[in-house]
């Protein structure tokens, strides 16, 4: 299976945190899922990082993001111009660029994602939790 992880999916698997649903502990925890971890939630680890947001994270994300998908063995997906120009094209069911950003990549990648956010299935992509 391949899967896009939401930035909260992220982090609590890492922290090993009770909110993460068992079904996405389960498929996170299977090494043979190809798990997709976007840049945009590079940039909000560090933007909630700075604000001092994320006391659980205790390195700086430049070090912290990819060494836990080293870790991990989850891939990068980058943003792409069409990423951006998808995002933006979508209707303001959800208000957070973020977010709205995952629903794009995940749009255009055919990938499903691993969320709690149910504003995120609005958008007609799938969500697993």
């Amino acid at each position: 299976m391949r899967a896009l992880l939401d930035t909260h999916a992220f982090l609590w698997f890492n922290f090993d945190d009770m909110r993460l649903s068992r079904r996405v502990r389960t498929l996170v925890s299977d090494g043979d899922n190809d798990l997709f971890v976007s840049s945009v939630s590079a940039w909000e680890i560090a933007i909630k990082y700075a604000l001092k947001r994320l006391p659980e994270v205790t390195q700086p994300p430049e070090s912290y993001v990819p060494l836990r998908l080293a870790y991990y063995g989850f891939l990068p997906l980058d943003i792409g111009i069409a990423h951006a120009l998808r995002a933006g094209a979508l209707p303001l069911l959800h208000r957070d660029p973020f977010d709205r950003l995952l629903v794009a990549q995940a749009q255009l990648e055919g990938l499903p994602i691993l969320t709690s956010d149910p504003n995120i299935a609005r958008y007609g992509v799938e969500v697993i939790w």
